[in-house]
């Protein structure tokens, strides 16, 4: 018998419980096991060597609870750390284990949404900075343009909870502005930050009905499914008992009154120290 453990899903915070939402719909056999950094979050403004710091603690972590599969659900991390942790971290902490992100399967999907060829994304100021979106997608749409806009007040607001107050409406029109008046041939906007999905009542107001607003959940989740469907070597290693677990690094009942938003579901965390 080999061993088996849950898929493990990190975020910085609160923004992974929405991609964790559509790949436990696309695939609710699996055992999931959630883990937050809250006390570090937010992870947009940190160093590259912060981002990536943290984020292989995480990993370890994951690793150690048997997991064999982590999907890094973080825009930053995925564009700041899981690289690094690939290609020099890997086989040293975890041989035969695999860390996933985010970024490279929206970027291998964009191509169908864009009628224009014309993309923006909006992001941290970590994910806009680091260019991963635009090396990523060039690599399979070497024709479409791409503009970048950082949103740095985006997700303290909705960390907060203010983002559905009439105070948030100001950082959204800014931001959704600047990024449209890069380009006027933008067709196609991708959130490219888990959290901004809780933003979409308040982005439809100011994206223009021509321009499509593409959210990364459910294409993370069909790229994972599609993903353990190539390596069965690896989906023989997630157990399946439909569990999902919660962990963050912060106050649990704090992570759990947010969670319950980004989630849809009320949920119940345990607290873990890095």
């Amino acid at each position: 018998m080999k061993n088996t453990g849950p898929i493990g899903v990190f975020d910085s915070g609160y923004g992974g419980l929405t991609v964790l939402k559509e790949i436990t719909a696309q695939l609710p056999q699996y055992d999931y096991l959630y883990m937050g950094d809250n006390a570090r979050a937010p992870y947009g403004p940190r160093s590259f060597q912060q981002v990536y710091e943290y984020t292989l603690e995480a990993v370890e972590w994951f690793f150690k609870q048997g997991c064999s599969l982590v999907v890094l659900a973080c825009n930053t991390a995925s564009a700041k750390a899981l690289r690094t942790i690939q290609q020099n971290d890997l086989e040293r902490i975890g041989a035969g284990k695999r860390v996933l992100g985010v970024i490279r399967p929206t970027a291998e999907v964009i191509g169908n949404y864009t009628k224009t060829g014309h993309v923006g994304v909006l992001g941290t100021k970590g994910t806009i900075t680091s260019d991963s979106y635009i090396l990523e997608i060039e690599k399979f749409f070497p024709e479409i343009k791409v503009q970048q806009e950082a949103c740095p007040m985006w997700v303290p607001l909705i960390e907060s909870n203010e983002h559905h107050k009439p105070g948030a409406d100001y950082f959204v029109k800014q931001h959704i502005n600047t990024l449209l008046g890069k380009d006027s041939e933008i067709d196609t906007i991708l959130l490219g930050c888990t959290h901004y999905p809780l933003l979409m009542k308040k982005l439809s107001w100011f994206i223009p009905s021509g321009v499509e607003v593409v959210e990364q959940g459910k294409i993370v989740a069909l790229s994972l499914a599609d993903y353990l469907g190539r390596h069965p070597e690896i989906a023989e290693k997630c157990s399946t008992g439909a569990d999902i677990q919660f962990y963050t690094t912060g106050e649990t009942a704090d992570f759990d009154e947010h969670a319950a938003i980004f989630f849809g579901k009320s949920i119940k965390s345990g607290h873990l120290e890095l």
